[in-house]
């Protein structure tokens, strides 16, 4: 792609971001949305067959319905209040329908289906672009939101986006899908924080969700792997990369004592500090189900030994891998940020 063409999608996509993060005014923030959301389309669309033009098309008309249920609900609220601003969500339909497009713009469930696909078709650099940052705008208005939505809805969107990211990834071989399972799992812990009224555990979760999905998509373009099948065969060519991926994937499964295990465990006690054990409960063992598909990924990646001649160990010296000087730091942070929890809370 041309640097200039490439440097204008960039300029729109982070503006538009941050225009709907930093904005008060409904019509500012659908502005922000929609210029996110023609940023990313030639990002899909790149490189050009019609399995990403299919994605493209795909996630465009999604979001483009997302954001006319968007800016319906803000026209009704605008008819029943008088006010354009984002505070001020009194109409339960316009609540609602408002609702509804941030789900749609999450891809949590049950409106979760363009995710995997759209992800299929992308990239991995896309595909990074996708389950990071495009995240944070909507993240951001359903958190100005949240004291007027519906917390039951909510409730039941994050318990059903649990179960459904990790029963969808159980049976995938392709890690872009099985990345995009994951993603609606963490989507779906991460609006229960929002319902129990904790913004120090939303942004920490955020944070963590943000930094662990940069380190695989980057260990895999490091690994050059779209499938469970290649991974199967890089422990030869590179393992020390495996073995970072190992703990990575640990971590985001939320096993203690990696930095994965800290959002989950301060989103259960404040659950149960909350006077509610069941719900806990069922989060718990429906992130099993994430927790089986990442040890079947950590099995086959770092903890068999594809049975290859010796030569091929030296596959390595003579390919050229992508170099990412952030990946170090990005591992790190990862795997070993779990005992300074109880500094991050002390800001809440």
């Amino acid at each position: 792609m041309n640097p200039l063409t490439t440097a204008l999608i960039f300029t729109t996509l982070i503006s538009g971001s941050l225009l709907t993060m930093f904005s008060s005014h409904w019509l500012t923030a659908w502005l922000g949305l929609e210029m996110n959301l023609f940023a990313i389309i030639p990002l899909i669309i790149n490189p050009h067959n019609p399995r990403s033009i299919e994605g493209a098309t795909k996630y465009f008309l999604t979001q483009a319905s997302a954001s006319m249920l968007l800016m319906m609900a803000a026209m009704m609220n605008f008819i029943y209040s008088g006010q354009w601003s984002l505070l001020n969500l009194n109409n339960q339909i316009a609540s609602l329908l408002m609702l509804t497009a941030i789900l749609m713009k999450l891809g949590m469930a049950p409106f979760h289906f363009w995710v995997p696909e759209v992800l299929q078709s992308s990239s991995l650099s896309t595909g990074t672009i996708l389950l990071t940052w495009q995240k944070l705008a909507p993240m951001s208005i359903l958190y100005q939101i949240a004291p007027s939505i519906n917390y039951n809805i909510l409730l039941a969107a994050a318990m059903t986006s649990i179960l459904v990211g990790g029963w969808g990834g159980l049976n995938q071989t392709l890690l872009r899908k099985i990345m995009a399972y994951s993603s609606i799992a963490h989507m779906g812990w991460m609006t229960t924080t929002i319902i129990i009224h904790n913004p120090t555990i939303t942004l920490l979760n955020l944070f963590i969700y943000i930094i662990l999905t940069l380190t695989l998509f980057m260990l895999l373009m490091v690994n050059q792997s779209k499938t469970l099948l290649a991974l199967a065969t890089s422990w030869n060519k590179a393992p020390i990369i495996m073995m970072m991926m190992l703990t990575t994937l640990m971590s985001t499964g939320g096993l203690p004592p990696f930095s994965g295990f800290a959002p989950k465990w301060l989103i259960i006690q404040e659950i149960i500090k909350n006077d509610n054990i069941v719900i806990p409960l069922a989060m718990a063992i429906m992130a099993l189900l994430n927790l089986y598909f990442y040890m079947r990924l950590a099995y086959s990646t770092a903890l068999t030994l594809f049975p290859t001649s010796n030569n091929t160990k030296l596959y390595s010296l003579f390919n050229k891998q992508l170099h990412l000087p952030l990946l170090s730091p990005l591992v790190v942070v990862s795997n070993l940020i779990l005992p300074l929890t109880p500094i991050m809370l002390i800001f809440e």
